[in-house]
């Protein structure tokens, strides 16, 4: 059924919603907002150049849309489950986390369903605010949580008028829209700054991919279909199916002549389809020499599909082979091998044959993405018969931190690098890596809170784990040295959350761009300083920014003030530093550590 929406646009009606369609909506709306990741983190109030809640979003989306190419299904309720559970088990940040309890709660509700009409979607989009401000301690209005809560709530409104779903959909849309705009009024720093909130904007462009698919889903005919896939061209995602099939598998076809249909399963010849990791650190052979290019040749004489991405840690591999045991013993000289996936492609071909849908086994849907760093996580496991009273888990950022938290009896680093938190299956990892009765995670960033209380409570009936609410590595350092092996789960806890609250915490970085904030002219390039998430201090200068937020931080003059020097901090800076504290406060007690870390030149702690 067709009609013409209220600004006389031809779009598709529709009246229910099954899996394989709201995979497409998915699909659709994990492209929308990849597109335009770097704008949702343009928006972060901070000009501070790991502002990433874009590339959260965008990640955490990208693990659920894996998940789906893994084992979708026709039936609404299954399909979304599986989404959940990729978004869960991916979530980043709090927004990734807030989008994971969104589709979780969605999923909940659609769970018993082979199709939803429109009263079950708009009450499933209900569900799943429900679900995301339980997650959160202490909601904020103006946020995502707005964004998704007004949207819900009209769409239970407007679902009493119409029982087209994509009619629901564009209302959903619009006042998702609407309420974007009005978080401005909401957060007066919004609007000091002049942005909209960012994890609410990420959420529109997820709607906007969802009513994009729904309204021109069926446009496209065989003949158009036939011509862009032939020409190998991205198309754009407004106004037709083309372009959302094109980049993520879908058929461009009718059932009868779907692109799969046309290919022989015994055609693909590089039939393994692998992705895994090398952590570089760890291994019989540590730290081998290694050469991407060589690395690439090997792998092609047996497989295609190639995509490697190296840094001085983690290899990331990504190949189609013949011959999978031979990558893996190749990739084994250069350290160990994590997080191996490997799917074989004729079979999953069978599959969709036989399931008669439309998504192809495309492994190299978001290829085109900007490389990520690896969160990579070093472990030190105790032997399976030897249980530990207690396990520590910390987020660290730089090899002088890392070893400031080993020095402190942490048995697992995850490596929280720019733009990169730790996913919550990245938490679940390393907790079930570990043999201890009681185990404390200092997530250490306020960005990284939610993902790892998320990983609790996903492993709450087999694990006892606390998580210590530390908002930064000093924090996480206080809280380390608080812990004391002969007190109880509760004592610690207690002594633990108490040194959070004696710590300033403090940082200083290059600003991004031109803003304003509380009538400070900070200019781009300009180095800023951050007393406690507030930037109290901006200048040309990286020593005038140093005394200018220390100067803030320090009150009495006879606290313990630690300086954490970063990858990018030049020893003339830092000696004049250490200078001016000695000679400002002489009864202070400082020491300076190399913590190596990126993007923040220095980190500073004062404790009293």
């Amino acid at each position: 059924m067709y009609r013409y929406d209220e600004e006389g646009e031809f779009s598709l009606s529709k009246r229910f919603l099954n899996g394989t369609d709201f995979t497409a909506m998915v699909l659709a709306g994990a492209e929308r907002l990849q597109q335009h990741a770097e704008h949702v983190n343009s928006l972060n109030v901070f000009p501070v150049p790991d502002g990433d809640t874009g590339t959260n979003m965008n990640l955490t989306m990208t693990a659920g849309v894996t998940e789906l190419k893994r084992n979708h299904s026709a039936a609404i309720g299954s399909t979304a489950t599986v989404l959940s559970k990729g978004l869960l088990m991916g979530a980043r940040g709090n927004s990734g986390v807030i989008l994971s309890q969104l589709f979780r709660g969605f999923s909940r509700s659609a769970a018993s369903y082979e199709e939803l009409n429109a009263n079950q979607f708009a009450a499933a989009l209900q569900s799943g605010v429900e679900s995301a401000y339980k997650a959160v301690v202490k909601p904020v209005e103006g946020t995502i949580l707005t964004v998704a809560k007004e949207a819900a709530k009209h769409a239970l409104y407007y679902s009493r008028r119409t029982t087209d779903i994509t009619e629901l959909m564009g209302e959903v849309l619009k006042r998702a829209q609407e309420t974007l705009a009005q978080t401005q009024e909401m957060l007066p720093i919004l609007k000091q700054v002049g942005v909209v909130d960012s994890g609410g904007q990420g959420l529109v462009y997820i709607y906007e991919g969802f009513y994009n698919y729904l309204q021109h889903g069926y446009e496209v005919n065989q003949e158009q279909a036939d011509i862009y896939a032939n020409i190998g061209e991205s198309v754009p995602v407004q106004g037709s199916r083309v372009a959302l099939d094109k980049a993520k598998g879908l058929a461009t076809t009718t059932p009868d002549h779907s692109a799969q249909s046309r290919m022989e399963t015994e055609d693909i010849e590089f039939l393994y389809d692998m992705e895994f990791f090398i952590n570089r650190q760890i291994g019989d052979i540590k730290n081998a020499a290694f050469n991407e290019e060589s690395f690439r040749q090997e792998l092609s004489k047996n497989g295609d599909s190639i995509i490697v991405i190296a840094d001085d840690e983690v290899v990331k591999v990504h190949v189609h082979s013949k011959a999978p045991g031979e990558v893996l013993n190749l990739a084994l000289r250069y350290g160990e091998i994590t997080q191996i996936h490997i799917l074989n492609m004729r079979e999953q071909h069978r599959d969709l044959l036989s399931a008669g849908l439309d998504i192809a086994p495309s492994p190299d849907v978001f290829a085109e993405m900007p490389p990520q760093p690896l969160t990579a996580q070093e472990t030190a496991t105790p032997p399976a018969e030897e249980v530990a009273a207690y396990g520590f888990i910390a987020v660290s950022s730089g090899d002088g931190i890392s070893d400031i938290f080993k020095s402190l009896g942490v048995d697992a680093i995850l490596s929280g690098g720019q733009t990169m938190n730790p996913s919550t299956e990245d938490f679940v990892k390393a907790v079930e890596s570990m043999s201890a009765d009681h185990i404390f995670i200092l997530p250490n960033n306020s960005n990284i809170v939610l993902a790892a209380q998320q990983a609790k409570d996903l492993l709450e009936e087999t694990h006892h784990i606390t998580v210590i609410p530390s908002k930064s590595i000093p924090q996480g350092i206080a809280a380390a040295f608080a812990f004391q092996e002969d007190e109880d789960v509760s004592v610690n806890q207690s002594n633990m959350n108490e040194a959070l609250q004696h710590v300033k915490s403090g940082q200083v970085t290059n600003a991004v761009r031109d803003t304003v904030i509380e009538d400070m002219n900070i200019k781009e390039g300009q180095y800023i300083g951050i007393h406690n998430s507030k930037i109290v201090a901006a200048s040309d200068l990286m020593l005038t920014t140093c005394q200018q937020l220390l100067s803030k931080m320090i009150e009495e003059g006879q606290e313990v003030v630690t300086v954490l020097v970063g990858h990018d901090a030049n020893d003339q800076d830092t000696s004049a530093l250490m200078g001016w504290l000695e000679e400002t406060y002489p009864d202070a007690e400082i020491e300076m550590h190399e913590g190596g870390q990126p993007v923040y030149h220095y980190l500073f702690s004062v404790e009293s």
